[in-house]
């Protein structure tokens, strides 16, 4: 009766909305509804739990770690900031550092410049097309490690490697030290680094290629556009969603990299192609510097973090720029 007075006195019917908000207010309906919830957070908790086990409780362990002097053996003593004070004062990590930013940032943007025209090449209707497309996506198929042994044996600075057998054979040029020279090492890890990975995101973008409607192209063609016209029209913003799954995951396998600059060059030489992740290992297992490692684990994950949400924050703005 509480109910229909109100639309009696109105002079209306009552309305779909109304009615359905009436009968879900019911206490039985209530109660179907925070059963239903309860039912679906009990599945969240098996989740939460591994969430909890696996991530939060090491987090805090190694934040804890991090403010101590533990070794892995004794009872860990509080230091305060004395660890991270001596990662900035520790020229090996800064040189990490920098080669670890400078190593994402490259594999990132270049892989991007070459992947996408390497989709828009083999998204094209030519003889063999399925073989050249496996072909490409090959170096993403062996573990990363097995690559950085190949491309070592390939890169040698001795007279025995393959690259320096052959321009020797060819040019009659003295062996270079691809991996012996601190530059050239850097540049010869990024570029394993790209060729291994190219392939990979040019499938991912010949994937979005695909699923652009055809029609899209007929009307541009009649229109008269030319072929960049059609690129920045249409293709482009239909590979944002695309360059933004790409990027992200470019920069945060390039910021934990460790296998192919480890098998490919030791880290060497000198410091010069160290990662942040190796150098947490060796600090924290080879050296027994848990504090230290800790410390250094603390500072990797704010700048994961900063650049993750920054390129996020990015990413979003170019995709509503194009929507």
């Amino acid at each position: 009766m509480a109910l229909t007075t109100p639309l009696r006195r109105s002079g209306t019917a009552p309305t779909e909305p109304l009615a359905a908000r009436a009968i879900t207010d019911l206490p039985g309906a209530r109660g179907a509804r925070f059963r239903e919830s309860f039912a679906g957070g009990l599945f969240l908790v098996p989740i939460a739990i591994v969430f909890v086990v696996l991530y939060v409780i090491p987090m805090g362990q190694s934040l804890w770690f991090s403010l101590t002097d533990f070794d892995g053996y004794s009872e860990p003593s509080f230091v305060g900031l004395a660890n991270y004070a001596s990662i900035f004062r520790d020229p090996s990590m800064l040189q990490a550092l920098t080669f670890t930013l400078g190593y994402a940032l490259a594999t990132t943007v270049l892989v991007t410049a070459f992947a996408i025209p390497l989709a828009l090449a083999l998204n094209r209707r030519f003889l063999g097309r399925n073989i050249v497309r496996s072909v490409f996506f090959f170096p993403a198929v062996p573990s990363v490690a097995i690559l950085g042994l190949v491309w070592g044996f390939i890169l040698s600075p001795l007279g025995s490697g393959v690259l320096n057998s052959a321009l020797g054979g060819i040019a009659g040029l003295a062996p270079i030290g691809w991996l012996s020279d601190s530059t050239l090492a850097q540049i010869s890890v990024v570029a394993v680094a790209i060729w291994a990975q190219t392939g990979w995101h040019a499938i991912l973008y010949l994937a979005y290629l695909q699923a652009i409607p055809q029609d899209y192209y007929e009307v541009a063609r009649i229109d008269g556009a030319t072929g960049w016209q059609t690129f920045r029209s249409i293709t482009l913003p239909m590979l944002v969603p695309a360059i933004s799954v790409s990027q992200l995951l470019l920069m945060t396998n390039g910021l934990k990299v460790y296998d192919l600059p480890f098998t490919l060059t030791s880290g060497g030489p000198g410091f010069s192609t160290r990662t942040l992740t190796q150098s947490l290992i060796e600090s924290g297992i080879a050296q027994s510097r848990v504090g230290q490692a800790s410390a250094l684990a603390v500072l990797f994950l704010i700048v994961v973090a900063l650049v993750v949400v920054v390129q996020l924050a990015a990413s979003r703005r170019l995709e509503r720029r194009y929507s």
